[in-house]
């Protein structure tokens, strides 16, 4: 086997090329991102790691927050839990300042409703005001993961546990 047929099947066998090659003529990148690889360094163009990181969120399909329906629902839950505790301090009132037992009972009603409402509006405020928390950790986590395993598998490809040196020559 010739070395121009080793090297074009250690390229095949190393996986897709990314979208952004560097040109091979100037010997940089034609963008000047810090994480590209020119040729001369590696043999290989590589994307920046940001590129790959907002590629890999893309095809997680995350729902995109932007659309502004979770803020809706963390609103909503806001103004419930408020409402809740304005129920209840209201049905408080109320059966204090009666001696109608009646009346008692109907203020224990309202107030039974205002827990009701407040508990409600707390789960739905929490569910979406974590999910935006949640869904950065997760993407953090799984960029971090990545990066382990790119090392991981940088240290098994050379015995010595040393980084494979980046210019051949």
């Amino acid at each position: 086997m010739t070395s121009a047929e080793s090297s074009s099947a250690g390229a095949a066998a190393a996986g897709p090329v990314p979208s952004n090659p560097v040109s091979s003529t100037t010997g940089s990148s034609s963008t000047g991102s810090p994480g590209t690889v020119s040729p001369s360094m590696g043999g290989r163009a590589a994307e920046s790691r940001a590129d790959r990181f907002a590629r890999e969120l893309r095809d997680l399909k995350i729902a995109d927050p932007s659309a502004g329906h979770p803020r809706l629902w963390q609103r909503t839950g806001a103004v419930l839990m408020l409402l809740g505790i304005a129920l209840g301090a209201c049905a408080y009132l109320i059966s204090h300042r009666t001696t109608s037992s009646l009346t008692q009972g109907d203020a224990i009603t309202i107030g039974l409703g205002g827990v009701t409402l407040a508990v409600t509006g707390s789960a739905i405020f929490l569910r979406y005001s974590l999910t935006g928390f949640l869904r950065f950790w997760m993407a953090r986590q799984s960029f971090e993961l990545n990066i382990l395993a790119e090392r991981v598998f940088a240290t098994s490809a050379n015995p010595n546990g040393k980084d494979a040196p980046r210019n051949p020559s």
